[in-house]
């Protein structure tokens, strides 16, 4: 079965659902449901949204994992998996899943997933272009060269 991008999605996606529970397991002190909703939605208004350097920078970890864990024989969809949670909890946890270029929308898990993925193939292949698979290179300036052409 051949890789692409939406497969990866759909294998790492359904752990992202638990990102809100994980992060409330995370916390020092006992919540009841509705204080903790309260206090996380209050949270969320004092987080500011990740700028173009948080990006930057989330955007060279996850490439730098990713890397690794190939250079470590680690398979592609794994690794890849694994980078984009990371970057995309730390979007939620960090940042109240808001992003400075994306304006004042909340970005969705699903959202925040697909922006990791796609950010971190893009640092892997100026980083580590033979780490990456040909066929998962190949759509990746499918859909830049898409982009340029819409954007013209």
């Amino acid at each position: 079965m051949p890789i692409t991008l939406q497969r990866i999605s759909k294998v790492i996606a359904m752990p992202l659902v638990m990102i809100p529970i994980a992060l409330a397991s995370c916390s020092s002190s006992p919540t009841s449901g509705d204080s903790f909703n309260a206090q996380r939605s209050e949270q969320s208004k004092t987080q500011a949204p990740a700028s173009d350097e948080d990006i930057f920078l989330y955007r060279a970890i996850g490439a730098s994992f990713l890397c690794n864990a190939r250079q470590a024989d680690i398979e592609f969809p794994k690794a890849l998996g694994i980078a984009a949670a990371t970057y995309a909890q730390v979007l939620n946890g960090k940042h109240g899943s808001f992003v400075a270029s994306a304006g004042k929308e909340k970005l969705t898990n699903k959202q925040l997933f697909a922006g990791a993925e796609f950010q971190i193939i893009t640092g892997a292949l100026q980083y580590c272009p033979k780490r990456v698979p040909e066929d998962v290179k190949s759509k990746v300036e499918e859909a830049i060269s898409k982009q340029k052409s819409l954007s013209n």
